[in-house]
């Protein structure tokens, strides 16, 4: 049988059951562990304490940055991600399960930026990036996030390492690495060992402790559900530091393109330069107006126009909540083609029906008539084919076979707009059934909708007689039910649409004064209804297409009523005054000066405040005091319509802001007031003043506190007024206390805040400061004074673009626009410091073109390299020093002093190689510094007297002499010499002193230093134009070993330079010759011995060979043997007796160590007996001790 466990019982009494009691009654169980323990906590080392202080503050220090002003946005961009890495690692499915985890969605083919929104205040854009060295340049710019991806089965690419030197240098971005194809190893050792040496490769280049993913392995060609999500958070809650050049620069990364170039141009010159809109999100700081922008890869460029556009996708906003649901998890993608892509002129539709994500919105036009000629279905021709009309309520119903008279053009205009009548009744639909539905409408149904709907509107404009008025107003009607019926017609079920204000199509007739604006006189029977039915006001919001009018509630409930056609005479009329007029043209600068002109004119005060502005008309008198006002009968006043009395356009204040209502809010009675004008206070002054009263009329004496009611209102506000003084008070005693206790903390406290504190609430405050200064100000207003703010939606128009951008557009390949500051669009002299990288094989030469990547730009120019001297002089330099900085002047655009650039020597193709150049950063912008070269002038002498000589053929002409009078000149043996004055004859010659005499073979030369002027080339690199598939072939000036390479040509070597055989010729040397007295006068031992010659040795004295016979030769032989077998032996013998002594020695070096084992023991035991016997001592002395 199976054993049961035991089953566990929890404590109820005892010490652990009583500190648990404890700990859920938050007691603390025991003192605190300093005071219950103190000598723990004590100093034991004063320089082990002394190493942990300096060592918690350097921890602490290195955790300082300087604080920067906090200028993100309320609603900041999306989060730029570059996925980087060599081919054929995994990026493109990275980014697809990414999207998949946050979206839901699948995505094909990455093309272009891809932004998703990933929680509920941080956005995402992924960004590919491909091999492309200039695609590297560009991302590394924008990027705030880089997943830098590493085949582990591999190891680091030089790619990986190329996109880490150019973070470096334009600013370092968050960097995260992420291994993959780590299924490949089979050994778990071998991974282990791979995972530890990669990391700590990838902490050397971008610092201790860098985050490295792994993702371990693939199912089903994506990588695995937890470990996407797992990055995925990770990139969610990440904090980014803000780049200095980032922050100072506005830049789009541009994720639409449209061409709005005219078709017709494009046909008759295909080669035009073409108007382009770019859309994007705009990041760093703010964007003016009509700035200069670059485009890396294509060029400097003017923008004609900004505007801004609504958030393709907008961050969810409403109640606070844990997670996203499916319609907030949107995802914008135009270049990546989701789904099916619908281009207009100036837009990009992206539909995708199957999912819930929500690209960008159409705008649908306010104005009525394009809205329905949108809607269309049919053509004009089938639609009046099909219509019938009746021109009068009563009368028969005409067909177009009816009319055998030819049309006029006024008739054609009326069929127009029959035709856009009948289109607004085709189709309704049906919120509950989720379907378009179509409505039969009868005439008599029609006639009495007609006369419910009469007093629908509360304003009509009319410039015809009085006659065809009621005409006019049920063709008012009308169009309301029309705009009604078309708001209820669109193509998408109004649960997915975003709501649209409908414009009303009002006609424009402008009135001059408010008389005519007032109504008929047949509208005054439904004015009771009318008044009762629209109690909303109709708010009117001025846009770019006119005024805006909310539908009201009586408005909205018309849906279903019929439609008048009125008659043909009245829209005859009509249609011809409105053809005159020419009303469609500037619609908005018609309304504003009739606007205008109604608000110079002088108000009939008592038309406004009666209703009439007949003063002999006779008024009702109530109680001979009152006048009794009602409406006229021939007119009716538009109570909803905008009161202009008074408003002034120009002082236009938002009322929604609560500065606003703070600044009238003492204009009305609840107001804080004065105690010598407060009401309540006056009142009980004049109760006191005049006292009690007497109706003389009645006879009834009114008291003080008669009045109850009125005395209960006076308490009431009286409370109020004491409530708000005793709050102001307190408010004004805690400020007083809080101003106190700063004052004295700031005294008497250790001073914790240190300077790096301060520092962070001075920024901070000034970070609230920004953003409280334009916080209630609508949009509109605010990008005219401080310009488009990043985080918006950005279009720009630029014209002038050549037409290669257009026509070889490639997704794959970023388009940036970086905003240029007021001077960075200007070219000239600048100053850097620069080093050769470390990697790259060559050095640089001299005047061998160069591509850079400065700021926005990549540019090609030819550079200086120079050194400074300890005297200030810039030598020019042959070549880049090796492992040091050099100078280096160019002529490029101007770019602000500190910033960081690299050089490459070509962008085209992929090399093995390292493939950046050198790295350096600006030092000066001007043309300062002047580079020389050196320049030895030499000459030769011609005469000599003493130490003074002539020198020719160092010069020319007397003038080039005079210019070097007193210059310093040196022979080549080292003696120096002065230019004292210039020769008559031969031209150039000059007289010159020296320190010591010279001689004719001596030559004279002169150290002199030449300026050299920079190359003006700016030669900006122009990949973006490239064909596509080509766009990374881009190949601008050529070095000029690579022109000589190309063309073939073999340098010509100078023969003084070349290696010669050397041919010498053998040296004979006379005999030597002692005279013979000096042979008389020497030693014998010295003198010369008559040696006589020694002739040929003869035969019989030469040695005779010795030939050996057979039997000698086996004897030697034999014993040539055995001496080499005794030989062997004795080796033999001697290396056994060699092995046999040393394990002799190992055995005696074991025997002493046993014995030294053994001798310690028997130390210690006899140290262990003698400890025993003086402890027993000691203690038995002790114990005498104590009894005596």
């Amino acid at each position: 049988p199976k054993e049961k466990k035991k089953k566990y019982f929890r404590k109820h009494s005892g010490p652990k059951a009583e500190k648990k009691k404890l700990k859920k009654q938050e007691i603390p169980t025991e003192k605190d562990e300093r005071k219950r323990n103190p000598r723990a906590f004590a100093v034991q080392s004063a320089v082990r304490m002394a190493k942990t202080f300096h060592r918690a503050q350097d921890i602490k220090a290195k955790k300082h940055h300087i604080p920067v002003v906090d200028r993100t946005p309320l609603e900041p961009p999306p989060v730029v991600i570059v996925v980087a890495g060599p081919p054929k690692v995994g990026k493109s499915t990275l980014i697809r399960c990414l999207i998949k985890n946050f979206t839901r969605q699948k995505l094909g083919d990455i093309c272009g930026p891809v932004t998703i929104v990933s929680g509920k205040k941080r956005r995402l854009t992924f960004m590919e990036c491909n091999n492309d060295i200039n695609t590297m340049i560009d991302l590394a710019k924008v990027a705030d996030l880089v997943l830098m991806l590493i085949d582990a089965s591999f190891g680091f690419e030089m790619e990986t390492f190329e996109f880490l030197n150019i973070c470096q240098v334009h600013g370092f971005p968050r960097i995260m690495g992420v291994l993959t194809h780590l299924d490949s190893f089979k050994n778990k050792k071998t991974l282990r060992k791979t995972k530890k040496n990669l990391k700590h490769r990838f902490w050397t280049e971008v610092y201790q402790g860098a985050k490295l993913f792994y993702l371990s392995g693939m199912v089903y060609g994506e990588y695995q559900t937890q470990e996407v999500k797992n990055l995925g958070r990770f990139i969610s809650v990440m904090k980014f530091r803000p780049l200095v050049w980032q922050t100072s620069h506005p830049y789009v990364l541009v994720d639409r393109m449209e061409d709005l170039t005219d078709p017709e141009r494009i046909r008759t010159d295909p080669k035009c330069d073409r108007t382009v809109s770019l859309y994007g999100f705009l990041r760093g700081t703010l964007l003016k107006n009509r700035g200069q922008v670059h485009i890396p890869g294509v060029g400097d460029f003017q923008v004609s126009e900004v505007n801004f556009l609504p958030d393709p996708c907008p961050l969810p906003h409403g109640q606070k909540k844990r997670a996203l649901n499916e319609k907030e998890r949107m995802l914008y993608a135009p270049m990546a083609g989701v789904g099916g892509v619908v281009y207009d002129k100036d837009a990009v539709y992206i539909d995708v029906p199957t999912s819930h994500i929500i690209q960008q919105e159409q705008t649908r036009p306010t104005t009525e008539l394009v809205q329905s000629l949108i809607d269309t279905h049919a053509t004009l021709d089938v639609k009046m084919a099909a219509s019938k009309v009746s021109l009068f309520s009563n009368s028969a119903v005409l067909e177009p076979t009816d009319m055998e008279e030819p049309e006029s053009f006024d008739f054609i205009v009326l069929k127009q707009v029959l035709f856009l009548v009948l289109c607004l009744r085709e189709l309704v639909w049906d919120p509950s059934t989720q379907r378009e539905r179509r409505r039969v409408v009868f005439t008599e149904e029609e006639e009495e909708e007609e006369e419910a709907a009469s007093g629908s509107s509360d304003e009509e404009h009319h410039d015809c007689d009085k006659a065809e008025q009621e005409e006019e107003n049920s063709l008012a009607t009308f169009l309301k039910e029309a705009r009604s019926d078309c708001g209820k017609k669109g193509a998408a079920p109004p649960a997915k649409k975003q709501k649209v204000e409908k414009t009303e199509a009002e006609l424009p007739a402008f009135a001059n004064s408010e008389d005519e604006l007032e109504m008929s006189e047949d509208d005054d029977d439904h004015s009771d209804d009318e008044d009762s039915g629209d109690g909303s006001t109709e708010e009117e919001v001025s846009e770019d297409e006119g005024l805006v009018k909310k539908p009201t509630r009586s408005e909205s409930d018309e849906d279903d009523q019929g439609v008048s056609t009125g008659s043909y005479s009245f829209l005859k009329c009509l249609l011809v005054q409105h053809l005159s007029l020419r009303w469609k043209e500037n619609l908005q600068l018609k309304a504003s000066q009739a606007f205008l002109q109604q608000q110079e004119e002088a108000p009939n005060l008592r038309k406004l405040v009666y209703g009439s502005a007949d003063e002999e008309e006779p008024m009702e008198e109530l109680g001979g005091l009152f006048r009794i006002s009602r409406p006229q009968k021939n007119r009716r006043f538009g109570a909803n319509a905008v009161d202009c009395s008074r408003f002034l356009p120009d002082s236009f204040y938002t009322w929604d802001l609560q500065e606003m209502l703070n600044s009238i809010r003492d204009c009305f009675v609840t107001g804080k007031w004065e105690e010598d004008q407060d009401a309540a206070t006056q009142l009980k002054e004049d109760d006191e003043l005049y006292g009690d009263f007497e109706d003389l009329e009645t006879g009834e004496v009114h008291k003080q506190q008669q009045d109850q009611h009125d005395e209960d209102e006076d308490d009431a506000a009286a409370s109020q007024v004491e409530e708000d003084a005793e709050e102001i008070e307190k408010k004004t005693r805690l400020e007083k206390k809080r101003r106190l206790k700063q004052r004295f903390d700031a005294e008497y406290d250790d001073g914790e805040d240190t300077y790096f504190d301060d520092l962070k609430e001075m920024m901070q405050k000034q970070a609230e400061l920004n953003r409280a200064e334009f916080e209630g100000v609508d949009d509109e207003t605010r990008v005219q004074y401080e310009g488009f703010r990043p985080g918006m939606y950005i279009r720009l128009e630029i014209p002038s673009l050549p037409c290669e951008f257009v026509s070889n557009f490639d997704p794959h390949y970023p388009i940036i626009l970086g905003g240029l500051g007021s001077s960075e669009g200007n070219v000239g002299y600048l100053q850097m410091r620069l080093k050769k990288h470390r990697w790259y094989d060559r050095i640089l030469k001299t005047r061998d073109p160069l591509i850079l990547s400065l700021g926005w730009r990549r540019f090609q120019t030819v550079p200086l390299y120079h050194m400074e001297d300890h005297n200030g002089r810039h030598r020019l330099l042959k070549y880049t020093p090796q492992h040091m900085h050099c100078g280096a002047s160019i002529w490029g655009p101007i770019t602000p002093q500190g910033s960081g650039f690299l050089a490459v020597q070509s962008v085209a193709g992929t090399k093995a190689n390292f493939r950046i150049a050198a790295t350096g950063v600006v030092l000066d912008l001007d043309k300062s510094v002047t580079i020389v070269k050196k320049l030895k002038l030499i000459g030769y002498p011609y005469k000599i007297f003493k130490n003074t000589c002539f020198i020719k053929g160092m010069f020319n002409t007397l003038l080039e002499v005079a210019k070097f009078e007193g210059a310093s000149v040196r022979t080549v043996s080292g003696v120096r010499g002065q230019i004292k004055k210039a020769l008559s004859t031969p031209p150039g010659a000059y007289r010159a002193t020296f320190e010591d005499r010279l001689l004719m073979s001596d030559i004279v030369f002169l150290r002199s230093w030449y300026p050299v002027s920079v190359p003006q080339l700016y030669n900006p690199v122009t990949s973006l134009l490239l064909p596509l598939g080509q766009k990374d072939t881009w190949t601008g000036m050529r070095t000029l070993g690579q022109l000589k390479h190309d063309l073939g040509i073999r340098n010509k070597p100078n023969t003084d330079s070349l290696y010669k055989p050397v041919t010498r010729a053998p040296r004979r040397f006379n005999p030597l010759r002692i005279p013979k007295e000096l042979q008389k006068a020497l030693p014998f031992k010295s003198k010369l011995k008559q040696q006589q010659p020694k002739g040929k040795t003869t035969r019989d004295l030469q040695r005779a060979t010795v030939i050996r016979e057979p039997h000698e030769r086996k004897v030697a032989a034999l014993l040539h043997a055995l001496g080499t077998v005794h030989y062997y032996r004795t080796k033999k013998a001697r290396t056994k007796q060699r092995a046999k002594h040393k394990e002799f020695l190992q055995q005696k070096e074991a025997q002493e160590e046993a014995k030294l084992k053994r001798q310690k023991e028997a130390r210690k035991k006899l140290y262990r007996v003698m400890g025993q016997t003086d402890q027993k001592k000691q203690r038995s002395s002790l114990r005498g001790a104590l009894q005596d």
